[in-house]
This record gives structure tokens, C-alpha cells and sequence, in this order.
């Protein structure tokens, strides 16, 4: 598990980049709706996810007022759950939904939601703090075809690679 959360920590937070070169995060965020459980529809291929299925992103405050974010997947290959837990706190103000991650203080790297449904938060593309690193997360383990396709083409348009865009699929539920 050390080894899992090392590899995240190089990954991800080598840096202190908080989002992409000409990336607009959504305004008009409300942190409350947000919070729950995500699952993890698409993503980029990356050493800490890499083997990882059935991937969810749980989000609940901290007493700090801070966020405490608790990523969860199914490494079939092990027959093993991961699950790494960090924390997260907005860069600017709270109805941008922009913030930084960590899951290893001090090193915290960049959460931008750049495309949010507005109406029922039931789904998001979330970038990382390059272009290496784009999620799409929904609160049901599925999504419509269409809705994939449009959040796919929106992070072409940003400059991602959705042609490396790899779909996770499910797993076993945990005991």
C-alpha cells in the first residue's frame, strides 16, 4: 500500500501546478452538492490508477473545512482493493471549483472541474494539473453514451489526448 501512495505522490504532485495552461474551472460551485461518492467512468492512464477497476472518489468535509477525498479501486490482477485518502482545499474562492490535493503533505497537486452538470451534479470532467491526468466521474458506476462522447470532445478542445482515454469497467463489490 506505501508503495501505491509513493507512486501517487511522484505522479501526480511532483510539482505545484494547480491546473493547465488556458483552463477556465467552472464558477458557480456549490461544494455541498459535490460531495459523496463519484464513480470513475473514463481516464487517462496513469502509474497510480494503472490495473485499477470498479474506481470510486468519496468526498466529505474535514473539521478544518477542508475536504477529505478517499479513492477507492479493484486491482483485479491482486484481487486486492486499493484505496488511498487525502485531503483538499480550494485555491480561490469556494464557488470556483478549482482546489489542490494531497495525498502526502506537503506536496499537493491540482483538482479543476472544468465541465459540471448543473442541474443534478451527476457528473463532471475533472483535469489534473497537466494534461496527463483527466477524469470522468459520475454519481452511478455508468453514463450515458452521449454524455461521454460530449465531455471526451470538450477535453479534446482542451487539449487532451481522448484517444488515450481508457473506460475502467467494474468489479466485484467489497465484502
Amino acid at each position: 500500500m506505501k508503495k501505491y501512495i509513493c507512486t501517487l505522490i511522484a505522479a501526480l504532485f511532483g510539482g505545484c501546478a494547480t491546473a493547465p495552461k488556458g483552463l477556465v474551472p467552472v464558477a458557480g460551485f456549490e461544494l455541498q452538492r459535490y460531495l459523496g461518492t463519484w464513480h470513475e467512468i473514463a481516464r487517462l492512464d496513469h502509474s497510480f490508477e494503472r490495473g485499477l477497476i470498479n474506481v470510486t472518489a468519496e468526498y466529505s468535509m474535514r473539521e478544518d473545512g477542508g475536504v477529505k477525498v478517499v479513492n477507492r479501486g479493484y486491482k483485479a490482477a491482486t484481487g486486492e482493493w486499493k484505496e488511498a485518502v487525502g485531503r483538499a482545499y480550494f485555491t480561490g474562492e469556494p464557488s470556483v471549483g478549482q482546489l489542490k490535493v494531497s495525498f502526502f503533505r506537503p506536496f499537493y497537486g491540482g483538482y479543476n472541474i472544468v465541465e459540471l452538470d448543473r442541474e443534478g451534479y451527476n457528473y463532471a470532467l475533472v483535469a489534473g494539473p497537466s494534461t496527463k491526468y483527466l477524469w470522468i466521474l459520475a454519481r452511478k458506476p455508468e453514463l450515458e453514451p452521449a454524455i461521454i462522447k460530449r465531455l471526451a470532445a470538450r477535453a479534446g478542445e482542451l487539449g487532451y489526448d481522448t484517444e488515450k482515454l481508457i473506460f475502467p469497467g467494474a468489479a466485484p463489490q467489497a465484502k
